[in-house]
């Protein structure tokens, strides 16, 4: 009896020392393995990102984590997936190519992310009305407001600010629209320049020299309540403003290539990797909500953030973006984020613990970029902004050990 326990006891340790272990080597690759979880809590796209019944919106959240299904279904031969995308933005582009909830003249960078899996859509349709609303979104760019510097406002509502999230909303778009219609055109040049700048100086504008990192926004005009009136910068670091930067230029890159006018952009990504683990989690490797508080109290280890680092990092290097020699670390780190925020469930689908749902600056709550502010914000699982990056993360980690030959 005593010996069963005993063998009893460590056969369950063992599970639980092997469990991420077991995730990682399943059968099921862990991207197919998501996005079937999504589906299976989500059985119509119109409700992700908690999207109240009967409502639909056209939602930057949405559509990140749609574009990484249909990077999944064709990776991995899972055509149930694109179609699964399909039918939300058959439902939310109505024929006449306008968009539900949609409207250019708020000039919001937010709303120029959800068009990219329509670059997609009007190749393998061929409906006219896909192709114009890249059109809209693209004329949406070329009208919407800057600074003096040329650098895009976040939105109409936030003037003069520039957000890191806003990199990634915008840039990655106006990449693959000009590559795609503008590349053999005397204006591509200027484009490409335009967009590199727009990286180049939210940099600029952000950089914290005392801690290497970039702060969440600045108000250029040093009017906002929650700016430095010296920098206009926030307060601090958090971890996924961060995160859509280092995205944000591996998207870019991935159209844009590199060369004298992009290096830049590479230099950026360079320095974020280079400072990054200063400022990781020491027993997990992971990273926190505020980046530039690790280990303080209240603060903790943030899963959207810690997936886009990553992503972007394992990217970074299959692409050439990064030193070949971070591949061993970068495949490590992802099976940590398994081991720290991934969850078997009892019906088989999987989980992404302890996202921070939302967070940001100004608006009708004067949100103010303390601390305090970012802490306080929901945790939830499954945020499409997890949920998305770790789809693209885990085929990433495929690839790196062998197991999926498409890109």
């Amino acid at each position: 009896m005593k010996r069963t326990l005993f063998l009893g006891f460590f056969a369950l340790l063992f599970v639980a020392c092997t469990g991420h272990r077991t995730l990682l080597d399943s059968p099921v690759p862990l991207a197919v393995r998501m996005a079937e979880s999504e589906i299976a809590r989500n059985p119509s796209a119109v409700s992700l990102d908690g999207i109240a019944p009967g409502k639909i919106k056209w939602n930057y959240t949405t559509g990140l984590e749609l574009l990484a299904m249909m990077d999944a279904a064709d990776a991995y031969d899972r055509s149930d997936f694109y179609e699964y995308a399909r039918r939300y933005y058959d439902t939310i582009v109505r024929p006449d190519a306008s968009v539900i909830t949609y409207k250019k003249e708020k000039y919001n960078l937010d709303h120029i992310c959800p068009g990219r899996p329509l670059f997609i859509l009007a190749e393998r349709t061929g409906e006219a009305r896909y192709a114009q609303v890249l059109d809209t979104l693209f004329c949406q760019l070329e009208e919407h407001p800057r600074n003096d510097d040329g650098g895009f406002w976040h939105k109409q509502a936030y003037p003069h600010q520039m957000w890191l999230d806003g990199l990634y909303m915008a840039e990655p778009f106006y990449a693959e629209y000009v590559v795609r219609k503008m590349g053999e055109s005397e204006l591509f040049e200027n484009l490409k320049y335009d967009i590199v700048s727009q990286f180049t100086l939210v940099g600029k504008h952000t950089y914290d020299p005392a801690t290497g990192l970039y702060r969440h926004a600045c108000d250029v005009s040093r009017q906002m309540f929650w700016c430095d009136k010296a920098t206009g910068q926030t307060p601090h670091a958090w971890g996924r403003a961060m995160g859509w930067y280092a995205m944000a230029i591996i998207e870019t890159l991935q159209y844009l290539g590199v060369d004298e006018t992009t290096q830049p952009m590479v230099d950026i990504l360079n320095h974020i990797y280079k400072v990054l683990p200063k400022y990781a989690d020491p027993k997990t490797d992971m990273w926190y909500q505020v980046l530039d508080q690790p280990g303080r109290e209240g603060n903790y280890l943030e899963a959207t953030g810690s997936i886009m680092f990553v992503y972007a990092m394992l990217k970074g290097v299959r692409l050439g973006y990064l030193p070949a020699g971070m591949e061993a670390k970068a495949m490590r780190l992802y099976e940590r984020f398994v081991e720290r925020f991934v969850r078997e469930n009892g019906d088989g689908t999987i989980s992404i613990t302890d996202c921070c749902a939302v967070a940001g600056l100004g608006g009708k709550d004067m949100r103010d970029g303390s601390f305090e502010y970012y802490i306080s914000e929901p945790i939830i699982e499954n945020d499409c902004k997890g949920v998305g990056p770790f789809i693209w993360a885990s085929m990433e980690y495929d690839l790196a050990r062998g197991r999926l030959t498409k890109k």
